[in-house]
């Protein structure tokens, strides 16, 4: 990447719309507002203009709205352009490729958010927010994305790399003078400060796993016999026909997904191949699919036919159902209800539903809801990692100062210390995208008169 190169995309989706924008970020775009819009004055910061495009070849391109915004109060920390057309495909592409014509590049995938965080508008926390809010698909993963592109969690971490600055920094100061040991009240501060550092960086860690819920969804496996209505409830909680419902058994050979949105929760639904002894090799192994599919699911719909005894389920999936992750589904209200054999979920959720009418549907919603609500929700949308990258750094700075306090236990030198603590402010910068050696220096001059 050249930052010194002007870049130009189309920053809304390809096809007809009621407009198109254009973005465009870099030193050429003043120069391009005078010259497209033959101007006589400067334009205004931050303040929308009309005005007609002319081409380099003097044709009139289009009827367009623009804003300029300089640079460094622009999302890119550059003298920035925003062209709206009318959003028809044709004149997008007309108007971006003069831009091109004027000397402006196209820029790469994600290349402005990249330009914004180097140029530190953002952190890159914040930069990788910004494809999780466009890729967010439930409230909750909106409001999460969200409150990390405003920098939540980079000011958390903030909070946690200025309390080991303040630890490094004493510790560093008794390096200099090795005669002098470091105080037993003064070492006390510095092992509970790393502990209560420690302490929020396992909460972070361990909301690691909302994480998937999040990007994912809640797995939910629709399980049970062939004709106990596992189809039938698919599409009565999708609201449309998706899966094909017939009296004849082993119909569903593979599994089926669909995505549900509950409350705030975003919910992928699979719809499995019936459980029983496989009369065929294709439906076998869609039998050993549903298997494998529980191995990795969070919530289970087991799906019964209420006037029949309780079907035997394989131990594989038995043993990863409990009452914490299970709704026991008794479908066919309207029959009469059989009890043999039930006693074996006693312990589950159940509901009674009529998958044919949908009666009991609502009452499924709001058991299935209460049941990811209950064991799935993290109670601080702030404290919610969004990739697998924060959580490996985090680990590694849990591992930094593990080490450091054991060190603080045996007594050992006041270096090696340091040099932990230092290893788990580089993790933390590894997560923002920065590591600033001068603020050890800054922390280390206004907390001590060294040489006084």
């Amino acid at each position: 990447m050249n930052d010194q190169d002007t870049i130009v995309a189309v920053a809304t989706p390809h096809g007809e719309s009621a407009i198109s924008m254009l973005r465009i970020s870099g030193p050429k775009c003043l120069s391009l507002v005078d010259n497209v819009f033959k101007r006589k004055s400067p334009p205004r910061p931050r303040r929308s203009s009309h005005g007609d495009y002319i081409s380099l070849s003097d044709e009139l391109l289009d009827d367009v709205v623009y804003c300029y915004y300089q640079g460094p109060s622009s999302y890119t920390g550059e003298d920035s352009l925003e062209i709206m057309c009318h959003g028809n495909p044709l004149i997008a592409s007309k108007v971006l490729h003069d831009l091109v014509g004027r000397g402006c590049r196209q820029a790469d995938p994600g290349e402005f958010t990249q330009r914004a965080f180097l140029n530190g508008r953002i952190d890159l926390t914040q930069a990788e927010a910004v494809m999780e809010l466009i890729q967010a698909r439930s409230d909750k993963a909106i409001r999460v994305a969200n409150n990390q592109l405003r920098g939540a969690f980079g000011k958390q971490l903030a909070v946690l790399k200025d309390q080991l600055l303040s630890n490094v920094a004493v510790i560093e100061a008794y390096i200099d003078f090795p005669e002098e040991d470091l105080p037993e009240e003064q070492k006390q501060a510095q092992i509970n400060g790393i502990q209560k550092v420690m302490t929020f960086c396992s909460r972070l860690i361990d909301s690691s796993k909302y994480a998937a819920l999040l990007r994912d969804g809640v797995k939910t496996l629709i399980l049970g016999e062939p004709n106990a209505g596992k189809s039938s409830l698919l599409n009565c909680l999708l609201g449309f026909d998706r899966a094909i419902v017939s009296e004849e058994p082993g119909t569903t050979r593979d599994f089926l997904q669909e995505r549900l949105i509950l409350g705030d929760y975003s919910i992928q639904l699979l719809d499995t191949a019936g459980l029983r002894e496989a009369e065929g090799t294709i439906e076998r192994q869609g039998i050993l699919k549903t298997i494998e599919l529980a191995e990795e699911a969070d919530v289970f719909l087991l799906v019964v036919d209420g006037s029949l005894p309780c079907p035997t389920l394989p131990e594989e999936i038995l043993g990863k159902m409990n009452s914490e992750n299970t709704i026991v589904i008794r479908n066919k209200e309207d029959l009469p209800k059989s009890e043999e054999g039930y006693s074996i979920l006693s312990g589950f959720s159940s509901v009674s539903i009529c998958a044919k009418d949908g009666n009991g549907l609502e009452g499924l919603r709001n058991t299935l809801f209460s049941l990811i609500d209950s064991n799935f929700s993290s109670a601080d949308d702030e404290l919610i990692l969004i990739n697998a990258r924060h959580s490996l750094a985090l680990n590694e700075l849990k591992e930094c100062l593990e080490q450091a306090l054991a060190k603080f236990e045996l007594d050992e030198s006041a270096e090696l210390i340091a040099s932990d603590m230092r290893g788990a402010i580089d993790a933390i910068g590894r997560i923002l995208g920065r590591i600033d050696n001068e603020d050890m220096l800054d922390v280390l001059f206004s907390s001590f008169c060294i040489g006084k």
